[in-house]
């Protein structure tokens, strides 16, 4: 691999690995503010318009103490690695945090929120194909923004959200680019090199970001084509972490050739429509284009957006990786499993769990599937 490559990929890495370095970078760099964005579906524009840093609130691997006197067991291993930041004190520095409340334990979040900084709810409709819901969201990013500014001290413009929503759009292609690109070039591509592109996006600016990987798009199209014997899978969930899941896959033989995880490619797949006031075109995103286990849709368009990307990609499987007790991908997952049956599809269902300190089961899994492709 060329070293220009490995040396782009080293940079990615360096932010996924890092948010607070990469925080703390932003910070001295620019002066500016920043607002953490617990997953998913965060109205970032909103805070990208005002100059600050939308931040991604992922969890991470920490030992789980003072959580465990405001979260059940059964919460997910995310919001309980963020809580237990929260309480902790490592979000204190963010000027305030935006928590969509798309599933139960969200909700609890939004409630039970321990951090100093302000918390700020959304809650977003799932009647969606009504004017009705577009008229409610509008109202509610409307509120979003106001309340931003109060804990900001910024004024933030329509003609500002409008310029963020160009630059989310123009990353948003960039991206979408990347990850057909780095599926053609899979023999220069690791699991994990592909999701720290991916994770990255989550902790610097967007126009940052998308610099860093038409770069790198750049870089992997002057590569030479060349063979690559490793099965290919698509990934699909809510996140495929920690990173040692993803070396498995390597040391597996696998490489990732596309994905449908709301922490990845998933959050690129719908633009913000033209035409229309900022908020109103931010409204019929989420109405009309988002397509998720978070979003409800009783057609379940994900299922056949998954199936599609296993032909175009000529994937040899799929990996479903659910993160533990995370009701909306639990409760998709028979759909998917049929739906694969059907079409024979190979799959497995990987359970993610961020706290856990153990990946043979994971790694027999993993091998095991790979064999069989």
């Amino acid at each position: 691999m060329a070293n220009s490559v490995k040396e782009l990929y080293a940079g990615f890495h360096e932010i996924a690995d890092s948010p607070a370095k990469a925080l703390a970078t932003f910070k001295k760099e620019t002066g500016e503010q920043a607002i953490g964005c617990f997953p998913v579906w965060t109205p970032e524009p909103i805070i990208h318009a005002g100059g600050m840093l939308p931040m991604g609130l992922w969890g991470g691997t920490i030992e789980l103490n003072k959580v465990r006197e405001f979260l059940p067991s059964f919460a997910c291993s995310i919001m309980q690695a963020c809580m237990e930041y929260e309480i902790n004190g490592t979000y204190d520095e963010l000027s305030a945090v935006i928590v969509p409340c798309l599933c139960d334990t969200l909700k609890a979040i939004s409630q039970k929120y321990k951090g100093k900084s302000v918390c700020i709810p959304v809650v977003h409709a799932q009647n969606r194909p009504t004017e009705a819901a577009v008229e409610y969201m509008v109202e509610e990013y409307a509120d979003v923004k106001r309340r931003i500014e109060e804990a900001t001290g910024k004024t933030i413009t329509d003609e500002a959200i409008s310029a963020s929503l160009a630059v989310y759009n123009e990353h948003n292609a960039v991206m979408r680019e990347f990850a057909q690109v780095a599926a053609e070039k899979s023999a220069y591509i690791t699991a994990a090199d592909r999701h720290a592109v991916m994770k990255s996006a989550w902790f610097v600016r967007k126009e940052k970001h998308t610099e860093m990987v038409k770069k790198l798009i750049s870089e992997l199209k002057a590569l030479p084509d060349k063979e690559d014997t490793r099965k290919r899978v698509i990934l699909s969930g809510i996140m495929a972490e920690p990173k040692e899941l993803l070396n498995i896959m390597e040391e597996s033989g696998v490489v990732v050739v596309g994905d449908d995880l709301a922490q990845e490619t998933r959050q690129y797949v719908a633009d913000y429509p033209d035409g229309g006031a900022p908020l109103e075109r931010m409204a019929k995103q989420w109405c009309q284009g988002v397509v998720c286990s978070l979003a409800f849709d009783v057609k379940k368009p994900r299922i056949d957006n998954i199936v599609d990307m296993v032909k175009s990609a000529k994937a040899d499987g799929v990996i479903v990786c659910i993160v533990k007790f995370c009701d909306p991908e639990e409760f998709d997952y028979p759909f998917l499993r049929r739906r694969f049956e059907k079409e024979n599809i190979p799959h497995i269902l990987l359970d993610i769990d961020q706290q856990i300190t153990s990946y043979g089961q994971a790694q027999t899994k993993i091998q095991g599937f790979a064999e069989i492709l």
